[in-house]
This record gives C-alpha cells, sequence and structure tokens, in this order.
C-alpha cells in the first residue's frame, strides 16, 4: 500500500470516507461497529458490521456511534476512527500525518477534543476541524471568501446543516435533525399505522430510495414490504405505492423547508438576495430524496440545486483543505465557531 501522507476525514452517521492528499478518496464504508452486549467486544466494523444490521443474535448489537448529529457512543466512534486510519495507513505511518476532520454539527466541544486526542492516538501529528457547510462548498468549488451570500445546505442521515455562507464563514446557520433518517422513521411510522407493518431501518431506507419523494409523483409505482404484522405478529408481505411514500414524508419535508426559511429570515438583506439571485445548493447523501429540490423551489421561489456528487462534497472539501494555502488556513480551526439560530 502507497504511503498515505495528509488526510481529510468525514466522520458522518452513515458514513465514514476519508481522502488521502494526491490519491482522492480511498475510503467509504458504513459507520457501523457491531459489539457484543455482554462483554463490549468489537466483532465487525464498516461494511462487515453494517450486514448484521437488523440481524444480530441477542448478544450482538450494530451500533452508529453518530447519531442525530452528535456522539451517541464515544468508546465505538474511537473504535471507528482507528479502523478507518488503519484501513487507509496500513496500520503505521512513515511519518505523522495531519487530519482535517468534519464531525456532525451537534457534536459537543467536548467530544471534539476527545475525538482530536483519538486521531492522534491513531498517528496523527495535528487533527484540524472543518464545519460541514464549510467542507461542502470548498467540495464541489464555491467561492465564498467575497463578501457574497450563498446558501449551502448538507443533508446527511442524522442532520442536516443549513448555512448561509460569505467573507470566508458561516453568517447565520442551524441545524436541524431532520435527514436521511428521519425520512426512514417517517416511513416505519406511516406503515405502522396505516398498514400495522412494522419493518425495520433498512427496509424503510430501500422504500426511500425506491418510491420516496419530495413532491406529488406523477405516476403510480408500487413495492412489496415485507415486515411484521402487529396484529398477528407474524410476517407479512404488504404491497405500497409511491403516493403513499410521499404522504409518508409530506409533512417532514414541509418542516425542512420552514427551517430554510427561518434561516432566511434571520439573513441579513443584502445577503438574502443575493441568495434569492444566485440559489440554494444541496449537497450530503440525503439531499438526493427525489425531487426534493423542487419541493424547495414551490414553497420559496429560490432556485435549488443537487451538486453532482453530494455523499462526497464535504470530505473533498476536506481534502482540498489540506492545501496549506492561507485562504484554507482561515477556515481551520481545534474549536466550532458555528452561530446557531
Amino acid at each position: 500500500m502507497p504511503q498515505i501522507s495528509d488526510i481529510g476525514i468525514d466522520l458522518g452517521t452513515s458514513q465514514v470516507l476519508v481522502y488521502a492528499r494526491g490519491r482522492g478518496i480511498v475510503l467509504r464504508e458504513p459507520a457501523v461497529v457491531a459489539a457484543d452486549r455482554t462483554n463490549g467486544k468489537v466483532l465487525a466494523v464498516g461494511a462487515e458490521a453494517y450486514k448484521l444490521v437488523g440481524r444480530t443474535p441477542g448478544n450482538v448489537q450494530a451500533i452508529r456511534p453518530f447519531r442525530q448529529g452528535t456522539i451517541s457512543d464515544f468508546e465505538m466512534a474511537k473504535e471507528l476512527i482507528h479502523y478507518a486510519v488503519r484501513r487507509v495507513s496500513g496500520r503505521h505511518f512513515l511519518t505523522r500525518p495531519r487530519a482535517i476532520v468534519s464531525l456532525p454539527t451537534g457534536v459537543s466541544e467536548t467530544e471534539k477534543r476527545a475525538v482530536i486526542s483519538v486521531l492522534f492516538d491513531a498517528g496523527m501529528r495535528k487533527t484540524q476541524l472543518l464545519e460541514k457547510p464549510l467542507a461542502a462548498a470548498i467540495g464541489i468549488g464555491i467561492h465564498f471568501a467575497e463578501p457574497y451570500g450563498s446558501m449551502m445546505i448538507d443533508m446527511g442521515a442524522g442532520a442536516s446543516d443549513i448555512a448561509v455562507l460569505s467573507s470566508s464563514d458561516v453568517v447565520v446557520g442551524t441545524c436541524t435533525q431532520i435527514g436521511g433518517d428521519y425520512f426512514d422513521d417517517a416511513i416505519i411510522r406511516y406503515l405502522r399505522k396505516k398498514h400495522n407493518l412494522l419493518i425495520g431501518d433498512r427496509t424503510a431506507e430501500e422504500v426511500k430510495m425506491t418510491l420516496g419523494s419530495a413532491v406529488p409523483p406523477p405516476n403510480e409505482l408500487t413495492m412489496d414490504v415485507t415486515g411484521r404484522n402487529l396484529l398477528s405478529g407474524l410476517p407479512r408481505t404488504q404491497s405500497i405505492t409511491n403516493l403513499e411514500v410521499y404522504e409518508a414524508l409530506k409533512d417532514v419535508i414541509s418542516d425542512f423547508i420552514e427551517t430554510i426559511q427561518q434561516v432566511l429570515e434571520h439573513t441579513p438583506p443584502q445577503l438574502a438576495s443575493d441568495i434569492f439571485e444566485d440559489g440554494i445548493i444541496l449537497t450530503g447523501g440525503a439531499s438526493q430524496l427525489q425531487g426534493l429540490s423542487d419541493a424547495i423551489y414551490r414553497e420559496l421561489r429560490i432556485a435549488t440545486g443537487v451538486a453532482d456528487d453530494p455523499a462526497t462534497a464535504v470530505v473533498v472539501g476536506c481534502g482540498r483543505a489540506l492545501e496549506d494555502t492561507p485562504e484554507m488556513r482561515s477556515y481551520l480551526h481545534e474549536n466550532s465557531r458555528y452561530r446557531y439560530l
């Protein structure tokens, strides 16, 4: 394996991605750790652990260390970080490299310092943090060093960052728990209520990806979904339509758009004018929900687009921030400057 130098890391709710300087994205795996409930022993990490989600015996639990924008299990988060570093370094570095890390926005300052410490133990000489909206903007080539307003929305599985960028910083923004997992939960609740059918997280995600839409679908599509009948307790297969999935998601989408509107209401008028002129850009895996950009435009009358490769925008931004230029150095810090509404 070639020697890895400086790296950029995106520690997300659903995936961990690593960008190696000069090589691009070298790791992309599910952010899941499987552990024994009785003794806490780690059994699998990444793709192997993801195979166990929803299929583990009673003594094994599949854990996503990052949930709803925070670290839900720090010990498992340490295992995930060490696993990612070992995978890209061959277990050791010839020199101690630098790491630039983007964490879920809701992670506390104490947790951030702890992550920096873990990365130092894993072989990093220095770890700096890059806020997700800034990383996403850098990753897709948005220039925001000038006093001109740009709106970035990075939608992850556990949380979404909505931010107005200008003069190399976040002017105003917020973090909402509405993301990919929130969409999945809405589908689970809908099928439970309407069909007395309980499905798992992985099945809900498959339904979302196959039938999910943020706008009323023009044509009817159906899909057979297998879950547990809440009345009989037995497995049952139910045919559902994309219109039903839209019904499950529409209130969540409405809440999400309302949050965007609240950020715009707190945006300085001149910057808001810039956004109305240039539009909104969506990044993150959850932004790929069909019709989401159309739904935002219908409500806010602001042109909205999705980045070409939205799921990798943040880690590519971390990788590009490794360039040792004055502009890139201004984006990096050890403690968050993020301003919440």
